[in-house]
């Protein structure tokens, strides 16, 4: 007997790809260089760079010396890949693009809280710049999240629209 696994459960694959693309990247930068290594790959625009992130996205909190920031950061990024894997499981993933985008967020949360628990800070190591702009260090986790996310929008302004059957008005008596 074949095991039937729902639709919106098959994105999975990708989560568990991302979370093993991002460990692997991270693993191989961390034994390979060492923090503040820099290389630049394409003249003035893409760097290869060994940075570690005890903060969010874009540095935030980068500098609190609370102790309690890093537990805070865990317990959100537990409550936020918990909400999306109740989507999954109950369903609510929409579309074809929306359920793609879940398993990149998912991915991409549960690769970035691992760095977090294991070694109290997040791993990058892309840099761009365009100009004088410099666009902060980020990994492969945080370039899921990203697309995740443009994906899930992209699929709520243009994709199939998904309404709810309509209820007949009932008749006055």
């Amino acid at each position: 007997m074949a095991l039937i696994i729902p639709k919106r459960l098959r994105w999975l694959w990708l989560t568990l790809g991302i979370v093993m693309l991002d460990r692997a990247t991270k693993a191989w930068f961390e034994t390979q260089t060492f923090e503040g290594w820099r290389r630049e790959l394409v003249h003035n625009f893409i760097y290869l760079v060994n940075s570690r992130n005890p903060g969010i996205a874009f540095g935030v909190l980068a500098d609190s010396s609370s102790p309690w920031t890093r537990v805070i950061l865990i317990g959100g990024s537990v409550i936020v890949i918990g909400a999306l894997a109740w989507l999954f499981a109950a369903g609510h993933s929409g579309g074809l693009m929306t359920a793609a985008g879940l398993a990149l967020l998912l991915g991409g949360a549960a690769g970035n809280v691992t760095d977090r628990i294991f070694h109290g800070a997040v791993t990058d190591f892309f840099e761009v710049r365009f100009g004088n702009y410099h666009y902060p260090a980020f990994n492969v986790a945080d370039s899921a999240i990203a697309i995740g996310a443009a994906l899930i929008i992209l699929d709520v302004l243009f994709g199939a629209k998904h309404h709810a059957p309509e209820v007949p008005e009932q008749e006055a008596s």
